[in-house]
């Protein structure tokens, strides 16, 4: 059976994604690959399975002006967390913002946040 493995998120450039999530989240850099004109760069929250993200430079001008917003004005991402407190205040001290007060939904506890890119993320810890 298929699985997704990788999804494109634009940044302004690989250092600077590289620093949000990897320093500042404390996820693992899985691949950066010199390709020449670019690089191969993935980051994942969970290095031994699930979805990985390729931090994927803008170059052109469409592209720079996506940036954050490959999603329109909907949340783009759903980082599932074991601990919602911790992870809430590692997004923030690395440069996230959240938009709302937690909340309990019937599925868990949930806020929508955005990176220092402009992307919408929902954080949530499912209950049971």
């Amino acid at each position: 059976m298929p699985r997704l493995a990788t999804i494109t998120l634009l940044v302004p450039d690989y250092d600077t994604g590289l620093a949000f999530f990897v320093s500042g989240l404390g996820w693992t850099c899985t691949a950066d690959e010199d390709q020449g004109r670019k690089r191969w760069v993935t980051v994942s929250p969970d290095p031994e399975g699930g979805a990985a993200l390729l931090l994927s430079e803008a170059m052109t001008p469409l592209q720079t002006r996506t940036v954050g917003a490959q999603t329109g004005d909907r949340v783009a991402f759903f980082l599932e967390t074991d601990d919602f407190g911790r992870d809430a205040a590692r997004i923030t001290a690395a440069g996230g913002t959240f938009l709302e007060a937690p909340r309990q939904e019937p599925y868990g506890t949930v806020a929508q946040w955005r990176d220092p890119f402009g992307n919408l993320w929902d954080l949530l810890q499912r209950t049971g």
